[in-house]
C-alpha cells in the first residue's frame, strides 16, 4: 500500500485545504530546520531535540509534526491538513536516507519511535510507541543484521504490546498475563531468561489475542502503523489522565502536542548496550551531583516504569567509562546552554552514546529554592531569573510538617527517597480508593507495585505514595515530586497482595486501613502515626526569600485569630495582621457560655430600651397628670430593664478580659507592624445550638435516661434541673434568630449598629491592649475594621463608636498611638461608592470571598455543587473563589481603588479574603495598585514569592513597551 492508501483506509486525512504551512520539522545530519526557542508549534521535546542537534550534540535524526496539526485534527473532526501529507512523505524519505535504511524493510529495517510532547511537560500523560516498523518479515531481517534474534524478537514482542495498548486500547493486563504464564511454565523469573524461542512464542501468543479482542490481525503494514501511531498520540491529548494533568497544573486545554517521529537506538542489543535518564542535579534536593538510572540490556520504558529497579548513574562510570564520561560533558554542556537543570534521557547501542531528549528538570520545591539560590551565585543566572525559576504554590511542600526526630519509631522496610517529605495515613490499595477516600477527608498513603498515569487522581489524593519497585525516575517519582508529595518508591521489601488488600515486609502485615508513616526524605516506611513538626524559613529557603523580598513592591500580612497564628506568620515573613477575625475568639469553650447569655438578653434588652425611650420623649412635651403616668411606667421599665440589662452587659464585660488579651498576645506577636482587627461579623445565630438538636432533645427530654440528661446538661452548660426551662428558652431566641439567607442577613456592621454595646466592647479591648503594650515599651499599630458596610452612614456610625472609645482609652491610660478605622469591600455597592466611603474609611480591605459571592450571586456554601462542572465545562476558566474573577470582581477593585484614591490620596487598600495567597490573585493585585495581601500563615510564603514575580514581569513588561 502507498502512504496515500494507507491515510485513505485510516480515515486519517480527508482532501483538507489550509495555507502552505509547514507541519513537519526535520532534525538530524548536524542540522534541524526548528530552535529551542519554538516551543509553542515544537512543544518541548521537538524544540530540544532540534536545539541539541544544531548544537552538535548526537542526536538520533527524525521529525517533529507540530502542534498546529494537533489543534486541527481536533478542530476538523479529527482530519488533518491535505498539505500535511506530502510533508510528513518527504520528512519520511528524508530521514531513511539520513540512517541508510527504509522503514519495515524487509533487510535492514528502519524503526522509529512516534512520541507525544506538548510545550509543557507531562510526564507519563500521553502515550508513546517504540520499535515501530517490525512486522513478520522485518523482524527477521533485523535478527539477521544484528546476528542477534533475540534482541529482535523482544524488541518485535515490544512493538506488539505497546502498539496493542497504545493504538488498539487493548488491556496491558491480558499481555502481562501471557508474559506470566510462558515464563511459569519456563519455570524462569526475570524477562531476561526467556530464550528467542521463548518469544516468538510470546509474540505469536500476543497476535492471537489482539485478533481475538480487536477481530482484526495485527497491522504489518509499517506506513499504516505509523498512521495509526501518529493519531493515536494526537488522541491521548484528550484521555483523562492528560485532561486531569492539565487541569491540577493549570496548563491550557487547547495548544495540542507535537509528535516526535525518531529513528530508535537500541539498550536491549546486549550488555554494551543500555538505557537511562537523568539530571544534571539532584532534582528532589537540588544538590550539584550527577543524578540519575539507568540498565544495561533495556529499553526505555523499563526504567520508568518501574519494572525493574535500575542502577545508580554513578556505577556507569565503572562499567562504562567512556559513556559515562561522555554523558558527563554532553550534558553538563546542555545545561550551561538552556542555564537550567536538565532532565535528559540516553541511549547507547553497542557503545556508542545518543541523547533522546533534554528538557528543563521537574524538581521538588526544594531543590528548585537550592537550585535558583546557588545559579545565583555561580553567576548563572539573576536574581530576577532566581525569583521566575520557583512556581509559588511549590513553596507549600516547604512549609509542611516533617517527621519529629524525637518520636520513636517502628521501621518496616526502605527504599528510594524518590520525594521528600513526611506522609501519615492509611494504607489503600489502588487510586479509585484513594481518590474516594482522599475526597472525604481522610489521610490515605497509596500502595502500589509501581503507580501508572491511569493513577494520577489517587495520588492527588494520597497524603504519599509507596511503590515497591521502580527507582529515582520511576512514574511514582516524577509525578509525587510534580506535585509536592512525599514519595518512597523501589521498597523491595515491601510483597503486596493486591487482591487481599495488604502488604507484607519483614514478617509484618499491613492491611488497608491501617496507619503507616513515610519519610520520603529519608526513604523510610514505618508502623503507624508517627508525630510530626512544623517546617522553618531557614537555609536556602530563608536566602531565596530574602532574595524575593528585594524585588517586591507589595507588602505581605496574614490572617490570624489567636497569637499562636500570628507568631507562625511572623516566622514565615508576615508584615503584620490583615485580619483577626474576632468572632472565632467567642467560640472558645471559657467564653462562649458569655456569648449566650449575651445574645440571650440582647432582645429583651433592646425592646425594654426602646420602650423607655419613647416613654422619656413623650416626658418631654407632657402635662402634670400625663407625666406622673409616664414617670411611672418609666421606673417600671427601668426595674424590669436591670436583669436583663445586668446579663447583657454583664455578658460583654466578661468577654472584655478574654478579648484585651488575645489582641494583646497578637500585637506584641507583631512588634509594632499592623494589626487589622475586624469587628463582631457572623449573624448570632451561629453561637447558638442547631434548631434541629435542639428540637430533638426537648422531645426525648421527658424519657431520657440520667446518662443522657447529663450529656444534654454538658451540652448546654446548664444544669440537669435547668434543662427543661432553658431549652425552650433557647429554641424560642434559635426560632427567632432564624433567617432565610443569613449571608445577606443580620450581620457585620448591622450587628454592631444594633448592639452598639458589641462594638464598643471590642473597641475598648482593643485599645485597652494596645495601651497596656504601649505602656510597657511596645510598638502597637491597631487598625479597626467595620465589616459588610454598603453605606457612607453605616460606617460614620460604627468609626464614630470606634473613635470614641480609643480617645476615652489613650486619655485614661496616659498614652498615644497611631492606629485606622477602615471597612471592608465586600459588598458591591460599597465598590461602586468607593469614593463616598474613602470620606470616612482610612483604609480599605477587600473581603473578597464576600464580595465574589454577592457579585456573582452564587452561594459560597452550595456552589460547591455546579461550580466544578462549570470549569470542566469551560463555563468560568476558573473557580472564582480559588483565583479572583479579575474581569467581573476584580473590575470592581479596581475602581474602588481609584474612587477611593481620589477622594483619599493615600488610603491604604489591601486584601484579607483567601485569594491573598492565590499567585494569579496576588498577580492582579500588584497590577491593581493594592498596597498588601493577607493570607493564611502557610501561604505567607507563597505570596511573598507571587508579589516578587509580580514586579519582576511588571518591569519586564515595563521595559518592552519602552
Amino acid at each position: 500500500m502507498s502512504t496515500t492508501e494507507i491515510e485513505s483506509a485510516t480515515g486519517g486525512e480527508m482532501e483538507t485545504r489550509m495555507s502552505n504551512e509547514q507541519f513537519v520539522y526535520f532534525f538530524g545530519d548536524g542540522a534541524a530546520e526548528g530552535n529551542g526557542q519554538m516551543k509553542d508549534l515544537l512543544g518541548g521535546k521537538g524544540a530540544g531535540l532540534a536545539e541539541m542537534t544544531n548544537a552538535g550534540v548526537p542526536v538520533p535524526p527524525g521529525f517533529t509534526i507540530t502542534t498546529a496539526v494537533c489543534r486541527w485534527y481536533y478542530a476538523n473532526g479529527k482530519q488533518l491538513p491535505h498539505d500535511f501529507r506530502a510533508q510528513q512523505g518527504g520528512a519520511l524519505e528524508r530521514l531513511e536516507a539520513s540512517i541508510g535504511k527504509k522503514l519495515g524493510d524487509a533487510t535492514d529495517p528502519l524503526l522509529v519511535s512516534v512520541r507525544s510532547g506538548a510545550k509543557f511537560s507531562m510526564p507519563g500523560m500521553m502515550d508513546t510507541v517504540l520499535n515501530l516498523g517490525l512486522n513478520d518479515k522485518s523482524v527477521l531481517g533485523l535478527a539477521s543484521k544484528t546476528g542477534n534474534p533475540r534482541f529482535a524478537w523482544d524488541c518485535y514482542r515490544r512493538f506488539i504490546q505497546m502498539f496493542s495498548s497504545v493504538v488498539m486500547d487493548f488491556e496491558k493486563r491480558d499481555f502481562e498475563d501471557i508474559i506470566e504464564a510462558i515464563k511459569h511454565k519456563r519455570k524462569v523469573k526475570l524477562d531476561t531468561e526467556l530464550t528467542t524461542e521463548d518469544l516468538q512464542h510470546m509474540v505469536a501468543e500476543f497476535k492471537k489475542a489482539v485478533k481475538k479482542v480487536s477481530g482484526r490481525d495485527f497491522p504489518q503494514d509499517p506506513l499504516e502503523q505509523l498512521a495509526l501511531a501518529r493519531d493515536a498520540v494526537f488522541r491521548s491529548w484528550s484521555n483523562d489522565r492528560a485532561i486531569y494533568y492539565r487541569r491540577t497544573n493549570g496548563i491550557p486545554d487547547d495548544i495540542g502536542t507535537a509528535v516526535n517521529v525518531q529513528a530508535m537506538v537500541f539498550g536491549n542489543m546486549g550488555d554494551t548496550s543500555g538505557t537511562g535518564v537523568g539530571f544534571t542535579r539532584n532534582p528532589s534536593t537540588g544538590e550539584r551531583h550527577f543524578y540519575g538510572e539507568y540498565l544495561t540490556n533495556a529499553q526505555g520504558e523499563d526504567v520508568v516504569a518501574g519494572v525493574r529497579t535500575p542502577h545508580p548513574i554513578a556505577d556507569l562510570k565503572d562499567e562504562a567509562p567512556e559513556i559515562y564520561h561522555q554523558l558527563r560533558e554532553i550534558t553538563n554542556r546542555l545545561e550551561q546552554h538552556y542555564r537550567d537543570v536538565q532532565d535528559f534521557e540516553f541511549t547507547f547501542e553497542e557503545g556508542k552514546l545518543y541523547l533522546l531528549q533534554t528538557r528543563n528538570g521537574k524538581r521538588t520545591a526544594q531543590a528548585a529554592v537550592k537550585i535558583a539560590v546557588d545559579m545565583v551565585h555561580e553567576k548563572l543566572i539573576t536574581e530576577e531569573e532566581a525569583i521566575l525559576r520557583v512556581d509559588p504554590s511549590s513553596l507549600d511542600q516547604l512549609l509542611h510538617p516533617r517527621l519529629d526526630p524525637k518520636a520513636k519509631v517502628k521501621v518496616i522496610a526502605g527504599g528510594l527517597s524518590a520525594s521528600p517529605g513526611a506522609a501519615v495515613g492509611k494504607a489503600v490499595f489502588d487510586a479509585d480508593t484513594a481518590a474516594e477516600r482522599g475526597g472525604k477527608g481522610e489521610k490515605v498513603i497509596l500502595v502500589r507495585k509501581e503507580t501508572t498515569p491511569d493513577d494520577i487522581h489517587g495520588m492527588d489524593a494520597a497524603q504519599g505514595i509507596l511503590t515497591a519497585t521502580g527507582g529515582m525516575t520511576s512514574h511514582a517519582a516524577v509525578v509525587a515530586r510534580g506535585m509536592g508529595k512525599p514519595c518512597v518508591s523501589g521498597a523491595g521489601a515491601v510483597h503486596i497482595d493486591e487482591k487481599n488488600r495488604r502488604f507484607t515486609t519483614d514478617g509484618v502485615t499491613v492491611k488497608e486501613g491501617e496507619w503507616i508513616t513515610i519519610d520520603g526524605s529519608l526513604g523510610k516506611v514505618m508502623l503507624g502515626q508517627v508525630p510530626t513538626i512544623d517546617a522553618e524559613v531557614s537555609g536556602e529557603f530563608g536566602a531565596f526569600m530574602e532574595i524575593a523580598d528585594k524585588h517586591r513592591r507589595l507588602k505581605v500580612r496574614s490572617n490570624a485569630d489567636i497569637p499562636r497564628d500570628a507568631i507562625k506568620a511572623a516566622e514565615f515573613g508576615a508584615e503584620g495582621i490583615g485580619l483577626c477575625r474576632t468572632e472565632h475568639m467567642f467560640f472558645a469553650e471559657d467564653r462562649l457560655p458569655y456569648v449566650v447569655q449575651m445574645i440571650m438578653a440582647a432582645p429583651q434588652v433592646k425592646a425594654l430600651e426602646e420602650k423607655l425611650a419613647v416613654r422619656r420623649k413623650a416626658l418631654e412635651g407632657a402635662g402634670s397628670a400625663e407625666s406622673k403616668t409616664l414617670k411611672a411606667e418609666i421606673a417600671l421599665l427601668t426595674k424590669e430593664l436591670s436583669g436583663p440589662s445586668k446579663a447583657y452587659r454583664g455578658a460583654l464585660a466578661k468577654l472584655l478580659p478574654f478579648q484585651r488579651a488575645d489582641f494583646r498576645g497578637l500585637f506584641k506577636a507583631m512588634k509594632g507592624y499592623a494589626v487589622t482587627i475586624r469587628t463582631l461579623d457572623p449573624p448570632l445565630h451561629e453561637f447558638l445550638p442547631k434548631r434541629e438538636d435542639l428540637m430533638v432533645d426537648i422531645a426525648i427530654f421527658p424519657r431520657a435516661s440520667a446518662a443522657q440528661k447529663k450529656e444534654m446538661s454538658k451540652r448546654y452548660r446548664v444544669t440537669v434541673a435547668q434543662l427543661k426551662k432553658s431549652m425552650p428558652e433557647l429554641l424560642r431566641r434559635v426560632e427567632d434568630l432564624h433567617e432565610f439567607n443569613p449571608m445577606l442577613g443580620h450581620r457585620g456592621c448591622r450587628l454592631g449598629i444594633t448592639y452598639p454595646e458589641i462594638t464598643e466592647m471590642q473597641a475598648r479591648a482593643i485599645f485597652e491592649a494596645a495601651s497596656e503594650v504601649v505602656a510597657k515599651g511596645g510598638d502597637v499599630f491597631p487598625e479597626v475594621m467595620i465589616p459588610l458596610i454598603g453605606t457612607v452612614a453605616e460606617l460614620k456610625d460604627q468609626a464614630a463608636i470606634v473613635r470614641r472609645v480609643a480617645s476615652e482609652t489613650m486619655e485614661k491610660k496616659g498614652v498615644t498611638f497611631k492606629y485606622l478605622v477602615g471597612t471592608m469591600i465586600e459588598v458591591p455597592r460599597a465598590a461602586i461608592t468607593a469614593g463616598r466611603i474613602a470620606e470616612e474609611a482610612e483604609f480599605f480591605s477587600f473581603g473578597t470571598n464576600d464580595l465574589t459571592q454577592m457579585t456573582f450571586g452564587y452561594s459560597r456554601d452550595d456552589a460547591g455543587k455546579f461550580l466544578p462542572e462549570y470549569v470542566n465545562r469551560k463555563i468560568l476558566p476558573i473557580d472564582p473563589f480559588v483565583s479572583v474573577d479579575q474581569e467581573g470582581v476584580g473590575a470592581l477593585m479596581e475602581w474602588a481603588v481609584k474612587q477611593g484614591r481620589e477622594t483619599r490620596a493615600k488610603l491604604k487598600v489591601g486584601i484579607c479574603g483567601e485569594h491573598g495567597g492565590d499567585p494569579e490573585s496576588v498577580e492582579f493585585c500588584h497590577r491593581a495598585g493594592l498596597d498588601y495581601v493577607s493570607c493564611s500563615p502557610f501561604r505567607v510564603p507563597i505570596a511573598r514569592l507571587a508579589a516578587a514575580q509580580a514586579a519582576v514581569r511588571g518591569k519586564a513588561a515595563e521595559s518592552d513597551r519602552r
